[in-house]
């Protein structure tokens, strides 16, 4: 059997032979990463992608210097759309332990979210997640209903039914109840709510081709917090969390929601629609009002939202919003802890004040294109509307890390992941 390549790390100075400070060398039995004083992740996650890019397929990572970090590090810039395993992990049995609980929790995210949207409609979304849970939770511990189609009229999630009727293929609504107590009156500790838009074509307001190309990834929010949730279990999560998946194709046809449409949540918010291509804040707000009948202290939502996002942070952070100040720091912390890149964006209770309209109580957006200045931090002050308790235990993730429309010298095409370790880690240590 051939000899996987050896990736070790060193401190020392690469030969100058190798050119002016070279990241990796070539050794006898495989590679060497020279870490820097400075920025060492980045490094190291560098020379993962240099060794993807040498068209490397598997490797052994050697030698006692690789932390869990550093590992993860090398992971996320080693693997790609085609390539999401590879990689053999150092250390003890505990650290290569947790090292393949990430990466099956990461791995399952990224397939879903490079998945062709043809392959991946709202039902079979719904389907995978609920799948993928009972895999990796107590036997017993999920229960999970999908509401789809006209159901969900019936029930009153306008705002999801609207943006997904005009596809052929309905949309849906997971509502899966992880309970590990094996009491049906536990307390619900924590909620998450995900966006899942398995294709964006903008509807109405239409998507030109450029953008609507990567516009299977609007599904990101979803299958991000469905592997924090997989994580945070697989690492011990001991309370109930309720997951809501708001799931739907938004597409044109006779039956499309159009602008000019007036939604009335079942709060009682009437919303006008001045841009189909704002959907993901219609479906947030069923979730969010769904995961607030729980009474959970913790609620969180993550989504592919807006573009104003990326403008602020780039695409090598995740964005952050809340009302509650004190939660918001916390969280900053957690980001901190697992090596996550996360910012926090203004909004103020004023935000919700922001996209006016004279037929409703708000409109979805503003008519100005792209929404408009301080886009992301409206869309935030439209979510507000829909959480408890003047938003005191809400966290809205805009995930402006999730995906990269093309590689680069860190990442891979498509999905990253980011954000994943840093729900895990809100959920196990606020509801500790």
């Amino acid at each position: 059997m051939t000899q996987l390549l050896q990736i070790s790390l060193t401190t020392n100075a690469a030969d100058t032979r190798f050119g002016k400070n070279p990241a990796l060398t070539p050794t006898v039995d495989g590679y060497q990463i020279h870490q820097p004083a400075q920025e060492q992740l980045r490094a190291i996650q560098k020379a993962g992608r240099s060794l993807d890019g040498l068209g490397v397929q598997q490797v052994q990572l050697a030698g006692s210097d690789w932390t869990v970090d550093k590992q993860w590090a090398f992971y996320q810039g080693f693997c790609s759309a085609k390539k999401l395993g590879g990689v053999s992990w150092a250390g003890t049995e505990q650290q290569v332990q947790q090292l393949v609980q990430l990466q099956q929790c990461f791995a399952w995210a990224k397939k879903q979210i490079n998945q062709t949207p043809e392959d991946l409609s709202p039902q079979t979304l719904c389907a995978e997640a609920t799948t993928f849970l009972e895999a990796v939770a107590p036997r017993g511990s999920i229960t999970a209903r999908t509401i789809a189609g006209d159901e969900l009229l019936a029930e009153g999630w306008i705002g999801l039914h609207a943006v997904g009727r005009g596809s052929d293929r309905a949309p849906a609504m997971l509502v899966l109840d992880f309970n590990p107590t094996g009491h049906a009156d536990a307390p619900v500790a924590a909620a998450l709510v995900g966006k899942g838009i398995t294709f964006d074509s903008g509807g109405y307001s239409i998507k030109a081709s450029e953008g609507m190309l990567t516009m299977k990834c609007d599904m990101g929010g979803a299958a991000t917090v469905t592997a924090a949730l997989a994580l945070a279990i697989l690492q011990g999560l001991a309370k109930r969390v309720q997951l809501v998946l708001c799931c739907a194709e938004n597409l044109i046809n006779g039956r499309a929601y159009k602008l000019g449409d007036i939604l009335t949540y079942k709060n009682g918010v009437s919303v006008e629609v001045v841009n189909t291509d704002a959907e993901g804040r219609l479906v947030l707000a069923d979730g969010l009002l769904c995961a607030a009948q729980t009474g959970a202290p913790l609620l969180i939502d993550a989504a592919t939202l807006t573009g104003a996002a990326m403008m602020a942070v780039g695409t090598e952070y995740n964005a952050l919003f809340a009302l509650d100040k004190s939660l918001q720091n916390r969280v900053l912390g957690y980001a901190e802890q697992v090596q996550e890149a996360a910012w926090p964006l203004p909004l103020e209770r004023w935000h919700q004040q922001q996209c006016p309209s004279p037929y409703a109580d708000t409109a979805n957006s503003r008519p100005i294109k792209g929404g408009g200045t301080g886009g992301a931090s409206n869309a935030a002050g439209f979510l507000s509307r829909f959480v408890p308790n003047d938003g005191k235990g809400w966290l809205h993730i805009d995930l402006a890390a999730a995906f990269h429309n093309t590689a680069n010298g860190f990442w891979g095409a498509g999905a990253t992941g980011t954000g994943i370790r840093l729900v895990a880690q809100t959920l196990l240590t606020e509801t500790a």
